[in-house]
C-alpha cells in the first residue's frame, strides 16, 4: 500500500567514521535544516558515543513533504532508510502504508526495549496511535500554537503587561485599546492559519473537523467544519477584524508575514507555534509575553486541549534485524528524560514524556524562562476527546492548501465565511475520496 504516497529532494551525504565500519549503520532521513539540523546531528553523535554497536546516520532530505515523498520513492526502489521523519499531516498516509511500516509498539516489543506508552503525554500519544491505542510512530518534535505578545505595547496602551487575553472578546477589546492608544496599528496576526484558526480552533472548542473521530476511525470520513457555528462566527470575525485593522492577515500556508509584523511592533500579538519561541526571542527587541490561545467562553466545553504539530519518526520495513535492534536502542535513548529535556529546552518543542517535563521544571528552566511551559499546560488542560485527539485525514497536505485558499478569499471579501467553509468541505471531500479510492 505504501506505493500510494511520499517524495524526494536534496540529500546531504553524511559519511560515518571509519571506526564505525564494524558497526551496524542505521539511516535516518529528516527534514530539519539550519540550527535544528545541527541539533539532530548532535543527538545522533551523542547516541553513537553512548555505545559501540550502532551508528545512526542522519541525512537532511528537504522539506517535510519532500522527505516523506522521497522515502516512498526510495521504498519503491528498495533503497529506503530505516527511519524517516514525517510531519503530523502525513500520519494518515503512513498508516495506510501497512506493508511498508514497522509499527513502533511492535518494534519495541519484538526487541524487548524499554518502552512505556503511558509515560508519554496523552495528547501526543493520541495523535499517533491506531484505533486500538497502539503507538505507530515515535514522537520526536511536537509543538502546539500559543499566543505571543509585546509587553511593551501592552504597557504603553495602559494594559497589564502580565495579563494576556483569555477569550476572543478580550482579544478584540484589548486590540482596540492598543490601536486607539496609538501603541500599535494592529492588534494581532497569525502564523499557520489552517493549523491555528481551524484545526486547533475546533479542538480547543471540542468541535469536530470531520466525521469518524476526525478520520481516526476510517478512510470514509467526511469534513463537517462548515456545520460548526462557532467556527463560522470566528471566521466572520476574522474577516471583520481584518477590515477594521484589529487583525492583520499574514498570508496563507505558514503565514510568512506574521513574524515581521510582530517583530516590527506593527501588531501587538501573534499566534505562532510553541516551537517558534527561540525565533521570537532572537528577533524581538521588546519584552515578550506568553499566553494560551483565546477561546469563545459561550461555547460549551471550551477550552478543551490544543492539538500538536511537528513530526514523528516512522520505521520502514525491509531492513535487517540488527538494524531494527539498533533503532529500538536509539528510541530508548531518545526517550530518556535527560535527552528529552535537552531537546525541549534547546528547540522549544514539547517534552514528549511527563518525566522530561518534570526534570525540566526541577532544573529551574521554567522559572528562568517564564511562559516556556504554556504549551504543556495547554496540551494537558483536559484529557483529549474524539474532537481534540488530532486529525487523521488522507491527502491532508493538499486539503490544507485548499483551506488557505478559501480563508484568503474570505479575508479579502471575495467569499463569506460560510461560502469559504462550504468550499473547503466540497473540495476537501473530493480529495478524501481520491485517497480512499487509492487505498482500496
Amino acid at each position: 500500500m505504501f506505493k500510494h504516497s511520499l517524495l524526494a529532494a536534496t540529500a546531504l551525504a553524511l559519511v560515518a567514521p571509519a571506526a564505525a565500519s564494524a558497526q551496524t549503520e542505521i539511516q535516518w532521513w529528516h527534514a530539519m535544516g539550519g540550527r535544528l539540523g545541527e541539533l539532530v546531528e548532535e543527538i545522533a553523535a551523542n547516541f553513537n558515543a553512548s555505545q559501540s554497536d550502532y551508528v545512526i546516520v542522519p541525512s537532511f532530505r528537504g522539506t517535510y513533504a519532500e522527505t516523506m515523498n522521497g522515502a516512498i520513492a526510495a521504498f519503491r526502489a528498495g533503497e529506503q532508510p530505516a527511519i524517516v521523519q514525517v510531519f503530523e499531516v502525513g500520519t494518515g498516509t503512513m498508516m495506510a502504508a501497512e506493508g511498508a511500516v514497522y509499527p513502533i509498539y511492535q518494534l519495541m516489543a519484538d526487541h524487548h526495549a524499554n518502552f512505556d506508552q503511558a509515560a508519554y503525554l496523552p495528547a501526543v500519544v493520541g495523535y499517533y496511535t491506531d484505533p486500538d491505542g497502539n503507538m505507530l510512530s515515535f514522537p520526536f518534535n511536537s509543538s502546539t500554537p500559543i499566543l505571543y505578545y509585546n509587553k511593551d505595547i501592552f504597557a504603553n496602551a495602559g494594559l497589564d503587561p502580565n495579563t494576556p487575553p483569555r477569550t476572543w472578546a478580550e482579544m478584540e477589546s484589548m486590540s482596540r485599546q492598543i490601536i486607539s492608544s496609538g501603541a500599535a496599528s494592529c492588534g494581532f496576526t497569525t502564523r499557520w492559519p489552517s493549523w491555528v484558526q481551524l484545526e486547533n480552533f475546533l479542538a480547543w472548542h471540542n468541535l469536530p473537523l470531520g466525521t469518524l473521530q476526525n478520520g481516526f476511525a476510517g478512510f470514509d470520513t467526511e469534513l463537517v467544519l462548515n456545520q460548526q457555528a462557532p467556527l463560522i462566527r470566528h471566521w466572520e470575525n476574522l474577516a471583520r477584524w481584518q477590515s477594521e485593522g484589529v487583525f492583520s492577515w499574514a498570508g496563507g500556508g505558514a503565514g510568512p508575514d506574521a513574524g515581521p509584523k510582530f517583530y516590527s511592533g506593527e501588531c501587538a500579538m501573534m499566534m505562532e507555534s510553541s516551537a517558534g519561541r527561540a525565533g521570537v526571542l532572537s528577533n524581538a527587541t521588546f519584552d515578550v509575553g506568553y499566553g494560551m490561545m483565546p477561546y469563545y467562553d459561550d461555547v460549551a466545553g471550551a477550552p478543551q486541549n490544543s492539538i500538536i504539530g511537528g513530526a514523528t519518526l516512522w520505521v520502514l520495513s525491509g531492513h535487517s534485524d540488527a538494524e531494527y535492534e539498533g533503532v529500538a536502542r536509539f528510541f530508548e535513548f531518545l526517550s530518556q528524560p535527560e535527552q528529552q529535556a535537552w531537546w525541549h529546552q534547546n528547540t522549544g518543542y514539547l517534552p514528549i514524556t511527563q518525566a522530561a517535563y518534570e526534570l525540566t521544571r526541577e532544573q529551574g528552566y521554567y522559572a528562568a524562562n517564564p511562559g516556556a511551559d504554556i504549551s504543556i499546560q495547554q496540551m494537558n488542560l483536559n484529557p483529549p476527546t474524539e474532537n481534540s485527539r488530532g486529525l487523521r485525514f488522507g491527502n491532508f497536505v493538499q486539503i490544507r492548501d485548499v483551506i488557505s485558499e478559501e480563508m484568503e478569499a474570505m479575508i479579502t471579501g471575495a467569499e463569506t465565511a460560510q461560502q469559504a467553509a462550504d468550499n473547503v468541505v466540497s473540495r476537501g471531500d473530493a480529495l478524501l475520496r481520491d485517497f480512499q479510492a487509492a487505498m482500496q
